[in-house]
């Protein structure tokens, strides 16, 4: 018989290197996720300390730049409700 055919169409895979993979694509993803757990909670912490020192909440800063926002589009809708006229100078 020639070498030809002695193969099989399947190629021969060896479990040892495969196991060997799987564990360490496994540890590599335990240790993203341990250092995604980390990272997001020293954020989270530091976001939180950095809201708590400000001196106006950013609450209470979106409920004033709303009234300021519908105040600006009350008086620009008045404005061109009543069509100020503007003079047009003739020289």
């Amino acid at each position: 018989m020639s070498d030809t055919e002695n193969r099989s169409a399947v190629p021969q895979l060896q479990s040892g290197p495969l196991i060997t993979g799987a564990v360490l694509v496994g540890a590599g993803a335990m240790l993203v996720l341990a250092g995604i757990a980390v990272g997001s909670s020293h954020l989270f912490s530091a976001t939180r300390r950095w809201v708590q020192d400000m001196e106006t909440p950013p609450s209470e800063l979106a409920k004033q730049n709303w009234e300021r926002a519908k105040t600006a589009a009350r008086a620009g809708a008045t404005a061109w409700q009543d069509g100020t006229q503007v003079s047009e100078r003739v020289d």
